[in-house]
């Protein structure tokens, strides 16, 4: 007998316990979340729903319901998929460099009738599910170092380089960081792993000088200090420190929040909406966000440790290391401790593209807890 998708042998699989299966408290920090991010934008506008905080509650809902019915989906499905989705999310980067759409300087959007998307976001969850399909067909020597890594470091260098071409240094990064992320999770040598952080940091100084546009080396060299050109490049990196150290322990007060409700402080809805929770909610209030946001990192961890299969654990790590990436450099950036590359902070910040990016995520997260007992086979390796 077939062993159950959800179920131990023998038991029964329905509906009904699969939706049982998913973790309603992992969906409730998301809502929480969610929920303090449409306040903040209600916030910023004047204490109005529009234009922010009523589209960020609605795709919420719709993509929520989105991840619930993702969650029920086999883990099987989501192995056959893993291939065709990253083939997919190649073919519109390339598409994006032929008949992409512009806006502020860079090429990152295709328009199909009243529809704009983002191929970059898809290559997120296809290089997630590409790479843990890949590595599910390994054994442990070779995942640690061998020949066949050949393949999952052109998986994320391909889209790296089509990426940052757009000009999109931000999702460049996260991407090449979550296949590294990956790889280290999937058992790769901690001699390679030391190897290439070295050679990681000694490529720093030439990439700076030579491959990145001036504009993107202006934010880098500035970043350290914005204080030389408090009007231009360093204005975004000053701003967002004075909200956030105006903010105290406890804020200022909701709707209260001086540099976000006079415009001083650029982008207040997206890339700094966690400075502009700062100024209004101080100390405490950023604490407990951060907290919701180790909470959904640890119960995305606990879930990932709970599968049978290498994809699911593989998978649902590579989702969690993504998000927990969002987080880490978008609050480095808004502290100053990172240049502006406009990484927005996950569930947070207004847009619909990322929030959609996240919640299929934790869809297959989700599925993996559902799915838990479900044995996935593969040919070794195979890419086909």
């Amino acid at each position: 007998m077939t062993v159950s998708a959800l179920t131990r042998p023998g038991e029964r699989d329905r509906l009904i316990v699969k939706f049982g299966e998913i973790d309603w408290t992992f969906c409730l920090v998301l809502c929480l979340l969610a929920g303090a991010g449409g306040l903040m934008q209600f916030s910023i506008a004047g204490s109005s729903w529009t234009p922010w905080a009523a589209p960020h509650l609605l795709r919420f809902g719709l993509f929520f319901a989105l991840m619930i019915g993702l969650a029920l989906v086999d883990l099987r499905v989501w192995f056959a998929a893993a291939y065709p989705v990253y083939l997919v999310g190649l073919v519109l980067l390339v598409a994006v460099d032929v008949f992409g759409h512009s806006a502020l300087g860079a090429q990152r959007w295709l328009s199909l009738g009243p529809i704009r998307i983002q191929p970059s976001e898809i290559m997120k969850i296809g290089l997630v599910l590409a790479i843990a399909r890949y590595y599910h067909g390994l054994s442990s020597e070779s995942a640690r170092f061998s020949w066949r890594l050949i393949v999952p470091v052109l998986m994320i260098l391909i889209p790296v380089g089509l990426v940052a071409k757009q000009p999109d240094l931000g999702t460049a990064v996260l991407i090449a960081a979550t296949g590294g992320a990956m790889m280290v999770l999937g058992g790769l040598s901690m001699r390679v792993i030391a190897v290439g952080v070295v050679g990681a940091i000694c490529a720093i100084p030439p990439a700076i000088l030579f491959i990145l546009k001036p504009y993107q080396r202006d934010r880098i060299l500035t970043f350290m200090h914005p204080e030389h050109d408090p009007s231009g490049v360093g204005y975004h990196i000053l701003q967002s420190k004075i909200a956030l150290g105006s903010g105290g322990l406890l804020g200022k007060g909701f709707g209260l929040g001086t540099q976000s409700q006079l415009n001083f402080l650029p982008e207040k809805q997206t890339d700094f909406i966690f400075a502009t929770l700062a100024e209004e909610f101080g100390f405490i209030g950023c604490f407990s966000i951060l907290f919701l946001y180790g909470a959904v990192i640890f119960m995305a961890l606990r879930i990932a440790s709970t599968s049978h299969s290498h994809f699911g654990r593989l998978g649902a790590a590579g989702v969690t290391a993504t998000f927990a990436l969002y987080v880490l450099i978008n609050g480095a950036m808004v502290m100053g401790m990172a240049p502006v590359v406009g990484v927005p902070m996950p569930l947070l910040s207004y847009g619909g593209t990322v929030m959609l990016t996240v919640l299929i995520g934790f869809g297959l997260v989700q599925s993996v807890r559902v799915h838990r007992y479900t044995e996935v086979t593969s040919g070794k390796g195979s890419l086909l």
